[in-house]
């Protein structure tokens, strides 16, 4: 419809305040096709404040995932996976301590052999205090041998324990059952400090009769954040979570 004379006061005239051919203001108007709509005032996305990332550390609805550093949303590790990997890395624990405890009952059976044959002997010949002498020297070295085989246990599990989790993350048994140890303010490797303090922690509680060490292992039940962090974890600002 085009409008009629300008100076007609009674016919059709262009609406004023907005240029010829300019779409009107009644409606909201849509966007060209292909072109992303602009951000307006709307609500922040969920689980974002303000539209943003989520803060680190932050569970995500309480559902067991969590975010974290330069990994993202991971899932926290349930307790039936680290007790799975607990017992991995028990068996092969044991496993060592029983090859060096078996060194050590090897010398005691051959000391016993050897203090069983200077008992068959006259004492008063002349080799039966020579056979005892020999016998005490070995019975010596079996102790000593003994202590030695209960250091080197000490300092395989210190080693297994600390340098793996300190610069892998995880030991065999979390590696079997894809866990991770992580910083839970990078993401990263506990490192050398990180993991040492959360091995030194249960091997303190092992003290007492290893109940203390029990109590730290399962003290991520005590943990009503939801992130299932044990005394060991919070010591040293970790997370145990699924790669």
């Amino acid at each position: 419809m085009s409008f009629g004379d300008p100076n007609n006061p009674y016919g059709p005239q262009e609406p004023q305040g907005q240029p010829q051919g300019q779409p009107g203001y009644g409606y909201p108007q849509q966007a060209p096709q292909g072109v992303p709509p602009q951000g307006g005032y709307g609500y922040p996305q969920q689980g974002a404040p303000y539209g943003g990332a989520p803060a680190p550390g932050t569970l995500q609805a309480n559902n067991g995932y969590i975010n974290v550093p330069a990994l993202g949303t991971v899932q926290v590790a349930t307790m039936g996976r680290r007790l799975g990997a607990r017992l991995i890395d028990g068996v092969i624990i044991s496993v060592l301590s029983f090859v060096l405890s078996a060194i050590g009952l090897a010398g005691v059976f051959g000391v016993s052999q050897t203090i069983e044959d200077c008992n068959n002997m006259d004492p008063l010949s002349s080799g039966y205090q020579s056979c005892i002498n020999d016998a005490q020297e070995a019975a010596g070295g079996i102790i000593a041998g003994f202590l030695g085989a209960m250091f080197l246990i000490f300092i395989a599990t210190l080693l297994y324990e600390w340098l793996m989790i300190s610069f892998l993350g995880a030991t065999v048994g979390k590696m079997a059952l894809g866990l991770k140890v992580v910083r839970e303010n990078t993401g990263q490797v506990p490192g050398i400090g990180g993991g040492f303090i959360r091995w030194i922690i249960p091997m303190v509680g092992a003290i007492f009769c290893g109940l203390g060490q029990i109590l730290v292992y399962i003290s991520p039940f005590f943990d009503n954040s939801g992130k299932l962090q044990g005394w060991h974890d919070r010591a040293a600002g970790t997370l145990v979570v699924k790669k």
